[in-house]
């Protein structure tokens, strides 16, 4: 685990709601992929499991850590923090 995956990981567990953040992600869509920043005020966040598209064993677990963000326009969007991830504290 990289020093950067680290510090977001710390910083995930400590988000609380009304916390204000950007984070730094990658968005995938086909093919394409491409690196944006999203920024807003933590409405929650969570550790959400679900399955995934192709068999696996049944006592196989998968999650995802999300947070939930009020954007200044009032827009809710989710994200799905992962390794590439970057959370900063605003």
């Amino acid at each position: 685990m990289t020093a950067n995956e680290m510090a977001t990981r710390e910083l995930f567990d400590q988000l609380a709601a009304g916390d204000r953040i950007e984070i730094k992600h990658e968005v995938k869509v086909g093919l394409q992929r491409w690196m944006t920043t999203t920024q807003g005020t933590v409405v929650s966040t969570e550790r959400r499991r679900h399955s995934l598209h192709f068999p696996r064993s049944g006592d196989d677990k998968v999650f995802s850590d999300l947070v939930i963000l009020r954007k200044d326009d009032g827009e809710l969007t989710t994200v799905t923090i992962d390794e590439f991830s970057e959370l900063r504290r605003l």
